[in-house]
């Protein structure tokens, strides 16, 4: 995949999942309990599937140093969000409010792109 579609086909698919959340937070209070308003939960999972599929797609065309520098940036990633929700659970037994396991992955992804630019700039 080209360094260049990458991103336009990212941003198509995100689009396409704020569109299912929208449409799954709107519709699923006024359903009734059974199969449909399940389907309905689980809409925002299909672009998710892209998502992650176009990722994949773009690591697979890297070359060497490309994927080093993913995969440091995703080590870096799982760690500081393994600590960040570890930590947090602690903190939730003094008394602090509980985390959403909907904050895994905006923790996750936040350091993981950090990571990527710290990383790309160090092998410049």
């Amino acid at each position: 995949m080209s360094p260049k579609r990458f991103p336009m086909e990212f941003a198509v698919i995100l689009l396409v999942y704020v569109l299912c959340v929208v449409v799954s937070s709107v519709y699923m209070s006024s359903m009734p309990d059974g199969v449909a308003k399940i389907a309905l939960a689980l809409l925002p999972v299909i672009p998710m599937i892209a998502m992650a599929v176009s990722i994949i797609r773009r690591l697979n065309a890297m070359d060497e140093m490309g994927r080093k520098i993913q995969l440091e940036a995703l080590a870096v990633a799982f760690v500081c969000t393994a600590l960040t929700t570890f930590s947090y659970g602690f903190l939730e037994t003094a008394g602090f409010p509980r985390m959403s396991a909907f904050m895994v992955w905006p923790i996750m992804g936040g350091v993981w792109c950090v990571a990527t630019i710290i990383g790309s700039r160090r092998y410049q």
